[in-house]
């Protein structure tokens, strides 16, 4: 039991360090940082820039250039058991980000929308997007190995806590993005143009309405 929780702890100081110029794949605390990086510039661009377009589009660049760490990560199955769940919290912090930035490029397009509207949208995503990524500091005081004092099963009800609650925010932000893109087809129906937003969002997605 000791030797799991040393190779848990080596492989989870997701949060130790900065992430180097020159990355490994099968170096999973290095992925996993490069998310939790860019999940912040997200934000923080989110928050900080006055004009939507041009926050969203740096928002874009840098969701793009962190992309290369989600998908590597995604590949790494070298974990043990309790070290795979912290791999798959920090996978859907970085996969509320790709929900975000897929398709509310889609809604800058769609002309059922407003300006203010598409500001608040946006407003929605970050808020989501920064409350699901503030939970990782709950990871980080127990996988660190100079953080507090607790037992084995005390680590695991956080991350597992931690998890389901990521994994409920995952889920808000798909039935918030769900919700938004429903506004956009009703408003198409009453003008005949949902061959349109069909086209835009894809027509597989009728869960929309």
């Amino acid at each position: 039991m000791k030797t799991k929780v040393l190779i848990f702890l080596s492989l989870c100081l997701l949060f130790a360090g900065k992430v180097s110029a020159q990355w490994v794949v099968t170096d999973p605390a290095n992925l996993a940082q490069g998310i939790i990086n860019t999940t912040k510039q997200i934000v923080e661009t989110s928050t900080t820039a006055k004009n939507m377009i041009s926050s969203f589009q740096e928002t874009v660049k840098i969701y793009e250039q962190g992309k290369k760490y989600y998908d590597a990560l995604k590949s790494v199955n070298s974990l043990v058991k309790d070290a795979r769940q912290v791999q798959q919290t920090i996978l859907l912090v970085g996969e509320i980000s790709d929900i975000y930035v897929t398709n509310f490029q889609r809604m800058l397009k769609d002309s059922n929308y407003s300006v203010q509207e598409l500001g608040s949208i946006a407003f929605g995503y970050t808020k989501l997007l920064e409350e699901s990524s503030g939970l990782l500091n709950d990871i980080k005081q127990v996988v660190n190995v100079n953080g507090l004092s607790m037992t084995d099963k005390e680590r695991m009800d956080v991350i597992n806590r931690t998890y389901n609650s990521v994994k409920r925010y995952r889920n808000l932000v798909s039935y918030y993005t769900n919700k938004n893109i429903a506004v956009s087809y009703l408003r198409a129906k009453k003008t005949g143009d949902t061959d349109r937003v069909l086209a835009l969002y894809g027509t597989a997605n009728d869960r929309y309405w």
